[in-house]
């Protein structure tokens, strides 16, 4: 037995494809006795006893076709963690799934607003129905995913967005700070038609450090060359509006951008708040690491189609210095309640827990190191604050103490192996096989949470997919409407 898991997890550690890795974590949990555990409700990590009511209740109400009891029970009691079905824990007994409780009553959540959403009812009128879906949807919520920043490490960002992506469990919401805001820019103005070949190794272009010199720092002048990363982004990013990149893949990417004096607010720019701001200009800004690329002006385009300069006199820099995960934004802005990370800025990633970590002890200790020397860290920030009167040197405080209290984690995070000595290369040009790797291990890194995200995912995926079924059945109702009153006023008028 113990030969034969060996074997397993050899398989495991080096398959090519989710499908693969999927078979041979399958057998291990059969071999392992997983699968046992998966088939016993009680667990102290979530209230096995309401999932199992809440279950029993709508699943009752669907096969006898009492839809008013159904509607009742579905607008009381869908919340996005019922129960804490969502804990990290009840993953980490298993190579693949949980328990089976949890998947059965989130397939009956499914099939429950499938029932209701795809059949005609007397009791429950269209009108009723397009509420109900718009009113519990949006109550609900839905999931985001933000890339966080991290230079050229920042390419594991691509294999996290393609695995997801493989598995139609990519979020729609997507947000990105400084690296992050390329992946999160090409994956936003690519549709799905072209995804598969953009995120192929040898069809990005990433030539985006150029060194003007190191002894730049003390004249205050940019290290790197700002007209070369520029270069590099036209070549992966179209040249496009976030509207009109809304517009092509249906996906709302989001951009973070700090400002570049000391007295202004961090923006948060998508297709809502900055429908006509050029993507590849943002970008550009999210990744100016103060001292390493210069600062960026914005630019849109007008009534007329022209490029102009948005918020003339503004300049602005790396997004990860002020929200490098911006989840309160976008909760505001999109309903998001929860939300994946895929997290690899280079004094983050060390101390952060991974999924594989199985003993919580050495995270909980870690966890609290890291607290209290960032919360001693910014007391000194802030102190040194009230003592200076540079408005450089201020700036330069400010940013500091912007790093040090900020929230690096989300709901389910996907953090890339330790490995010390890819901080050698945090500013130099990946080779093909270098971004080959990065996505690689992205993948290999998100196989091992795809079900969690699945079924985190699954009520609000539903959701949006009923939605807009009924959004086109309205359309064509609408449509005829037109047509048959068309048709009176020409018979009228004869």
């Amino acid at each position: 037995m113990k030969r034969a898991l060996r074997q397993l997890e050899q398989a495991i550690a080096h398959a090519s494809d989710y499908a693969t890795w999927r078979e041979a974590s399958e057998e291990h949990d059969r071999l392992s006795g997983a699968e046992d555990w998966k088939e016993i409700d009680r667990s102290p990590y979530y209230d096995y006893e309401l999932i199992r009511n809440r279950l029993a209740q709508i699943r009752q109400a669907r096969e006898r076709g009492d839809v008013n009891k159904l509607v009742f029970h579905l607008h009381e009691g869908l919340h996005g963690n019922l129960g804490n079905i969502s804990n990290p824990m009840l993953y980490r007994f298993s190579r693949v799934g949980t328990k089976r409780l949890i998947e059965h009553y989130l397939a009956e959540v499914s099939t429950a607003l499938n029932y209701l959403c795809d059949n005609e009812f007397e009791e429950f009128p269209f009108k009723d129905k397009l509420d109900f879906f718009e009113t519990t949807g949006q109550a609900f919520g839905q999931s985001c995913l933000m890339l966080s920043g991290g230079a050229a490490l920042g390419l594991f960002h691509i294999g996290v967005c393609k695995a997801l992506w493989e598995q139609g469990l990519l979020p729609s919401v997507i947000s990105g700070s400084s690296a992050g805001s390329i992946i999160a820019s090409v994956v936003g103005s690519h549709d799905d038609s072209e995804m598969q070949c953009k995120l192929q190794p040898e069809n990005l272009y990433l030539e985006a450090f150029r060194y003007i010199g190191w002894t730049g720092i003390l004249r205050g002048t940019p290290v790197l060359d700002g007209d070369h990363l520029e270069a590099c982004l036209e070549e992966n990013i179209p040249d496009l509006t976030f509207e009109e990149a809304y517009r092509k893949t249906g996906r709302e990417i989001n951009i973070t951008v700090s400002p570049y004096d000391r007295h202004q607010h961090a923006r948060l720019l998508n297709w809502r708040t900055s429908p006509n701001v050029l993507i590849r200009k943002a970008t550009l800004a999210s990744c100016a690491i103060p001292g390493i690329y210069p600062p960026v002006n914005l630019w849109a385009k007008n009534l007329e189609g022209e490029k102009v300069p948005y918020i003339p006199g503004r300049k602005f820099v790396d997004g990860s210095i002020k929200d490098d995960l911006p989840i309160r934004r976008l909760a505001r802005l999109y309903g998001v309640n929860h939300s994946i990370v895929s997290q690899t800025n280079p004094h983050i990633v060390p101390f952060l827990p991974r999924a594989s970590d199985r003993s919580r002890t050495l995270p909980v200790l870690t966890d609290w190191l890291v607290r209290n020397v960032a919360m001693n860290l910014r007391y000194g920030v802030e102190l040194a604050q009230s003592r200076v009167h540079s408005n450089d040197l201020g700036l330069m405080l400010d940013k500091a103490k912007s790093v040090l209290s900020q929230n690096y984690v989300g709901d389910i995070n996907l953090i890339p192996p330790r490995q010390p000595l890819s901080l050698l290369k945090v500013l130099a040009n990946p080779t093909v096989d270098d971004v080959r790797n990065y996505i690689r291990t992205g993948e290999r890194t998100t196989w091992p949470s795809m079900d969690m995200v699945r079924n985190s995912t699954s009520i609000s995926r539903t959701f949006h997919t009923c939605i807009q079924r009924l959004d086109k059945l309205e359309a064509e109702k609408l449509q005829r409407l037109r047509l048959v009153s068309e048709q009176g006023n020409r018979l009228s008028a004869q």
